[in-house]
């Protein structure tokens, strides 16, 4: 292929990447988004294959190993899109990250003893410029790969979600990252020579994605998530030069940057600094100071029965339902619509207020609320609702818990304190819908479970939102 005609393709399919990231901002055009995205992976991919830099001079059997790679791949992918439910998107999107990680560490090594094959030098007498982008693409490569599983295990319930404070964890990730840098220069020093200083550095950069992770609690997962979507892209553009290889040096820098600012609108959706989410422990100090107090004081709460729910919401003149991870883990989004339709049948006005930071990733409930065929249009961001709760008859929380914590905006010893909210406190009636009276991943009681006007639905969130149906007449 001509070279002018491969960097033209490169462009369009970046240019194709950028659509399809401005069409995943809205759920409304996620749908154009991500098929823009397939068509400039697949232009990507196949003029990667038919350059004049790989593709002539392959034998058959390099050929049949691509296209088996490329049906195995795809194969896999293809299944585990259809197997997968929503709910368990995040830890989905984990093991994705991790993927591109270990990708862009095997194409660092191998790189690095084969760099004839990458036009970089002779073994042994790299280029120096090549040396940098191999050593930061295997280490953010090896670091997001090991932190990934982690937050896999942790989404997924291999792992504990509460912080696993290591022993002077602080002082351990600090000395990891000191010994990183001094190996990648002597590596670099070296001219590619010293590939002992190469092996120790991504081994080193394993360690330190699962000491970072590790402390990291339930609170914090949805920056997680988006952090280690930063790394993936930044990791794949570092190899993306080694490759010389355009679409992928511009798809890294997108995915980095977007994954970069999505991670600063997730900190400020809890008030916290992107420092504060990697030193880790969000809660673990509430925790262990109830820890040491004993058991919480008993404090009494109104309970209510799904027949009261019902009636309550069928007389009210507006429902904003404010769904979280406990609509995700029982999987309550279609009797919730359901619920909804009947309201609305009724006259009710129905709205869904969304927190920046409600599930296990950003855009988790948003995702779920469309799989339930939610019209767009009747779900909110929190700063476009919160105003309108003073105003709303009825509020309706399906298991968000720490996002609607009024301890936020009053308590300063709360560890959640200066957390924007969804201010559910201020309507006239809260319907909160738990298991039990647990506290949420921050560590800290719910003050809106003690107001004059909240009423508890214990139970399952599917089931008690059934419950509500059949209590409607349905």
């Amino acid at each position: 292929m001509n070279p002018n005609l491969a960097a033209f393709l490169y462009l369009v399919s970046g240019v194709l990447f950028i659509l399809a990231l401005r069409g995943l901002s809205s759920p409304a055009t996620s749908r154009a988004g991500n098929r823009y995205g397939m068509i400039g992976m697949t232009i990507a991919v196949v003029t990667t294959l038919v350059s004049s830099q790989v593709w002539p001079g392959l034998d058959i059997i390099t050929v049949f190993l691509i296209v088996l790679a490329l049906g195995i791949g795809g194969g896999i992918g293809g299944v585990v899109a259809k197997r997968v439910p929503m709910t368990s998107m995040p830890q989905l999107v984990a093991a994705f990250h991790s993927l591109v990680g270990m990708a862009a560490v095997l194409v660092a090594f191998a790189a690095l003893y084969s760099p004839d094959n990458y036009g970089i030098g002779t073994p042994g007498h790299l280029h120096a410029q090549s040396l940098i982008e191999m050593g930061l693409g295997v280490i953010i490569g090896a670091i997001t790969f090991s932190g990934s599983i982690i937050a896999f295990a942790k989404l997924n319930g291999n792992m504990s979600g509460s912080p696993i404070l290591l022993p002077a964890r602080h002082l351990i990730n600090i000395a990891i990252a000191s010994v990183i840098v001094l190996l990648l220069v002597i590596f670099i020093a070296s001219g590619g020579d010293a590939l002992w200083a190469f092996w120790l550095a991504t081994l080193l950069s394993f360690g330190i994605g699962i000491t970072l992770i590790i402390p990291i609690g339930g609170a914090d997962m949805p920056v997680v998530v988006s952090m280690l979507n930063s790394y993936s892209g930044w990791a794949a553009a570092g190899i993306g030069f080694t490759l010389q290889n355009t679409a992928l040096i511009i798809t890294g820098s997108l995915v980095g940057s977007s994954g970069a600012i999505l991670s600063y609108i997730m900190c400020k959706g809890m008030n916290r600094s992107f420092i504060s989410v990697i030193l880790g422990g969000f809660g673990a100090d509430a925790g262990d100071a109830a820890a040491a107090g004993g058991a919480r004081e008993a404090r009494p709460v109104k309970q209510g029965s799904a027949d009261d729910a019902a009636f309550i919401m069928k007389n009210a003149g507006s429902v904003i339902i404010v769904p979280g991870y406990g609509m995700a883990v029982s999987q309550a989004q279609h009797a919730l619509r359901e619920m909804a339709d009947f309201l609305k049948e009724e006259g009710v006005k129905v709205s869904y207020a969304i927190h920046p930071v409600a599930g296990r990733m950003p855009g988790h409930m948003n995702v779920l609320l469309a799989e339930a065929s939610v019209p767009y249009d009747e779900v909110f961001e929190l700063e476009d609702i919160n105003s309108a709760f003073s105003q709303t008859d009825v509020v309706f929380v399906i298991g968000a818990n720490d996002v609607t914590n009024p301890a936020a905006k009053t308590d300063k010893a709360s560890p959640i304190y200066g957390m924007p909210i969804l201010e559910v406190d201020k309507a006239k009636t809260v319907l909160f819908v738990k298991r039990g009276m647990s506290s949420g991943y921050a560590g800290v009681d719910n003050e809106l479970f003690f107001r004059d006007n909240t009423m508890m639905l214990f139970g399952d969130a599917k089931k008690v939102t059934e419950e509500i149906v059949k209590a409607f007449g349905h």
